[in-house]
C-alpha cells in the first residue's frame, strides 16, 4: 500500500458521524479542512488534543476551515467523548476495515514498552479547498499542536 502524500488527493472513504450518518473527504470541497487522527477516546493525550481543537474551533471557522477528529472508536463512544468533555468539534468513527486510515497507512503495527500492537499513529491532514492533502503532520506532540494547525491553515486560506 502507498500512502499518499502532499499534493496527492485525500482518499475519499466515507467515516460515520456520530448522528449516524456518514461524511467523506470530498464532502468538505470548495473549503479547506483539517482531518486529525488519534488512537483513543477519553485517553489522556486524545482529550488534550480534541480540547485544543474545540478551543480554538471559533478561529478555524472565521478562517473557512473544516474541522473532523477521527478515531476507531464507535460513534457511540465519540458521543459520550463529547458530552463528558464538552467538546465543540465533530468526531467520526472509522471503525469500518479497510477505512480511511487503514488507505492513509496510519492504522499500522505499532510499539510501546516492546510491546507490538495495531494503532493508530496520531496524524493531522490539512485538505485544500479541492481536497488535495496540503499538509501532513506525522506521530503528532500534542502540546501546541492545535494552534500549529491553524496558523498553517490560514497560511492556506491566504495563498
Amino acid at each position: 500500500m502507498t500512502t499518499p502524500n502532499v499534493g496527492d488527493p485525500m482518499p475519499d472513504v466515507a467515516l460515520e458521524t456520530t448522528d449516524g450518518g456518514s461524511v467523506r473527504p470530498s464532502d468538505f470541497a470548495g473549503a479547506p479542512a483539517v482531518i486529525w487522527f488519534y488512537p483513543k477516546d477519553n485517553t489522556p493525550g486524545c482529550t488534550i488534543e480534541a480540547r485544543d481543537f474545540s478551543a480554538l474551533a471559533g478561529d478555524f471557522a472565521e478562517a473557512g476551515v473544516r474541522l473532523l477528529g477521527v478515531s476507531k472508536d464507535s460513534a457511540q463512544k465519540h458521543r459520550n467523548f463529547i458530552d463528558k468533555q464538552g467538546l465543540t468539534v465533530p468526531l467520526a468513527s472509522d471503525a469500518a476495515e479497510g477505512g480511511l486510515s487503514d488507505a492513509l497507512g496510519i492504522w499500522t503495527e505499532k510499539q510501546l514498552y516492546g510491546k507490538r500492537f495495531i494503532g493508530m499513529v496520531r496524524t493531522t491532514y490539512l485538505l485544500d479547498a479541492h481536497g488535495g492533502i496540503a499538509r501532513v503532520w506525522n506521530k503528532v506532540k500534542v502540546k501546541g499542536h492545535a494552534a500549529e494547525v491553524l496558523e498553517a491553515a490560514r497560511s492556506l486560506v491566504a495563498r
